[in-house]
């Protein structure tokens, strides 16, 4: 027999090992599911139309796939959309209308004989509770990946299905080579599956979402201004055009806004800017007279904009690769995923240049317009925090309070302000225990009754046309106890010490994380989360460059203008937690170090009252306390003033009540009491030194003798 066949042979048997191996595989366990422990493979309710839809999908995944090439054996579905938003509109909650799972941030694998979801710890409850018992949980940063679930599903070289337009590129790449591992082949399947059993249900898109126009005056400069600082970045990395993706890079390039999707304004749509042209790619019926008007749609030069069909945009980019021979492609940036790919894959290889969107770096430094409007959206937002916060505790031993009313009455004080557009984030109140979770999402599943026996942790945001705006405090009803008190306490001096830290330019975003982390280290604990992110501008509770973290090596840095949002946490595990975040501005403080180096210094523009029953005096040193005394002056003023402009005295007099000024040195008693000495034991000192000095006067002349 030759060597050739041989090794055919060989290649065949462990080919055949291999396959039993995966057929005769454990299929992985997940999130424990106490709820389905007795209830395997059976719906929740008696007829659940989640079950209907999967056995619709599965059928789907058979008979339509192959139109485009042989039937899948696997689909795999993020919660994403086409512009790869976490938060999506009702009609692209694809992940919702098969599972019945209202969170976000998730991804599910469906075979013909198996279902699972994968998501961040912080949904899992709520997964738990919204999914029937056909379905796994997995969490995202668990042991078992999709390609290990589907390996232990499936055969060798059976294909799986996604949609590439909700995926991102280097996210597929990462796919497609834990398949190959797993002998499975990802294939595009540019019909999405859920859309062919949704359609005749499927909500239309909203009609009476007109864009609007932000503003010069909010927005600091003319948009034609921005697009042709952009076609001067592309030019500098010799790029043709570039393919806008992001939703809110094209809200900030063109000074639109939107309600295509929640929590964040903008519009559902794609821009392609080239030197020559300027193609806005939107559903028509969104486009007014103003737009028109705003866009300069009536001309022909190069900053006037043609307005297309949102679909149109496919066909666009493969024409226009005809003529550009360096088409720039977003690639990811921190919190920004890049491109989908879908995008990648349409623009041909040759053309394609992968790169950061220089969109991301003339958002971050907000100009002088944006900047005065961040502080005057933060001071509605402290405002409507202290009316909301001072009503809770008024109301508070009158009525029956839950994590979901807390909620409603947070978000309906915040909508009342003036020029507030809507809210930034979802919402979050968690008491007691949900406390101690560092990422808990409140929902009606996990609803509980809150009382003034532990701490209640709210982190919350809101849109307005100055400004974004997100804040954490944590509060309490009765009395804390030592722990709590001390927990609180270090928190609270970390987010003090990074809100007056003057620094060197060069430093990165990863070197000030341990200023905020200190104190709670020194407790000997930590908190999962990243300490920081940047903040748009009437934009995104979160975008890029800036994010700080102490594991990530950033090359980016910090300059006037940057806004980003500061966060502590400490977590008694089924206990209590305690979380304070503030936004804060980068200033230059115009001076440098002995090399020419600017200094930079950090300002916070969130004013909202911490809770001063909570806080330890003895463990914040003088220092400390002048920090924040100057911080609740601050609060006093500004506050103060809007609270009166309101008329609303009830949230006045309690804002000052919060932040009364405090002592920066304690006499030494009262210093060793509250570090727990006892002061009196030590009143016979000074008859001590006065026994010395008269023995002293005696033994004096009888050595002089």
């Amino acid at each position: 027999m030759t060597t050739a066949k041989w090794i055919w042979i060989c290649r065949v048997a462990l080919a055949i090992l291999l396959g039993l191996c995966c057929v005769g595989a454990d299929v992985p366990n997940g999130y424990h599911r106490e709820i389905c422990q007795y209830r395997k493979g059976l719906p929740m309710q008696p007829h659940s139309e989640y079950r209907n839809r999967l056995l619709a999908i599965r059928e789907q995944m058979l008979i339509r796939a192959t139109l485009e090439g042989p039937e899948i054996y696997g689909y795999i579905l993020p919660s994403t959309d086409e512009h790869l938003n976490q938060e999506v509109a009702a009609r692209d909650q694809r992940l919702h209308y098969l599972s019945g799972y209202t969170g976000n941030r998730a991804f599910a694998a469906i075979t013909q004989s198996g279902a699972a979801i994968w998501l961040e710890n912080r949904f899992a409850r709520q997964a738990d509770g919204e999914l029937d018992c056909d379905w796994q949980i997995f969490l995202n940063d668990g042991n078992v990946t999709i390609a290990d679930w589907l390996g232990s599903q499936l055969h060798m070289n059976k294909r799986i299905g996604a949609d590439p337009q909700l995926v991102p590129h280097h996210l597929w790449l990462t796919w497609e080579r834990e398949m190959a591992a797993k002998f499975l082949k990802l294939i595009r399947v540019n019909s999405n599956l859920v859309d062919m059993i949704w359609d005749p249900d499927r909500p239309e898109p909203p009609k009476h979402h007109v864009i609007e126009v932000q503003p010069r005056d909010y927005a600091g400069e003319k948009w034609e201004d921005k697009v042709n600082e952009l076609r001067r970045r592309l030019r500098h990395l010799n790029c043709d055009a570039m393919v806008v993706t992001s939703l809110t890079e094209i809200a900030y390039l063109l000074n639109i806004r939107g309600t295509d999707i929640p929590y964040t304004p903008v519009v559902k749509s794609f821009v392609i800017v080239s030197h020559e042209d300027i193609f806005f790619y939107v559903d028509h019926a969104k486009i007014s007279i103003n737009i028109d008007l705003h866009l300069r749609t009536d001309c022909y030069n190069e900053n006037c904009v043609k307005i297309k069909e949102y679909q149109r945009v496919w066909s666009d980019i493969r024409t226009y690769v005809q003529i550009w021979k360096r088409i720039l492609v977003p690639a990811p940036c921190v919190q920004e995923p890049g491109a989908s790919e879908a995008i990648y894959t349409a623009v041909p290889a040759k053309n394609l240049v992968e790169h950061i969107s220089p969109i991301i770096f003339m958002r971050a430094q907000k100009n002088s317009e944006e900047q005065e409007g961040m502080r005057k959206a933060h001071i509605r937002d402290g405002a409507a925090m202290c009316e909301a916060i001072s009503n809770l505790e008024a109301r508070f031993y009158t009525e029956l309070w839950t994590e979901e009313k807390i909620k409603y009455e947070v978000e309906l004080m915040r909508l009342s302000q003036s020029n507030a557009k809507g809210l930034s984030l979802r919402t979050v109140v968690a008491y007691g225990e949900h406390s101690a979770l560092p990422y808990y999402i409140s929902s009606n599943v996990t609803n509980i009754e809150v009382s003034d026996q532990s701490l209640l942790v709210i982190e919350s945001g809101g849109q307005y046309l100055e400004g974004t705006t997100d804040v954490s405090r944590t509060y309490i009803f009765g009395e804390p106890t030592r722990d709590m008190k001390r927990a609180y306490t270090a928190v609270l001096a970390g987010i003090l010490h990074i809100s007056n830290l003057i620094f060197p330019a060069s430093v990165k975003p990863s070197g000030v994380d341990s200023v905020v982390r200190a104190k709670v280290w020194h407790e000997m604990t930590d908190y999962p989360q990243e300490t920081g992110h940047g903040i748009g501008a009437y934009g995104s509770v979160e975008e890029p460059p800036i994010s700080v973290s102490y594991g990530q090596n950033s090359s980016y840095h910090f300059k006037q203008g940057y806004f980003f949002s500061s966060e502590s946490g400490f977590y008694k595990r089924d206990d209590y937690g305690v979380r304070i975040k503030n936004v804060l501005e980068v200033l230059d403080s115009g001076r440098t170090t002995t090399t020419g180096e600017h200094f930079l210094a950090f300002q916070p523009v969130t004013l909202v009252p911490y809770e001063p029953k909570l806080i330890d005096g003895s463990m914040l040193s003088s220092d400390e306390k002048r920090m924040l005394n100057k911080y609740n002056a601050k609060i006093r003023k500004d506050i103060g003033d809007e609270l009166k402009r309101l008329g609303n005295m009830k949230a006045f007099y309690w804002m000052m009540n919060k932040t009364r000024h405090i002592r920066e040195y304690l006499p030494e008693d009262e210093y060793r009491a509250a570090m727990g000495g006892v002061c009196r034991t030590h009143s016979h000192l000074p008859l001590i030194a006065v026994f010395l000095m008269i023995l002293a006067s005696f033994i004096r002349p009888m050595w002089q003798l």
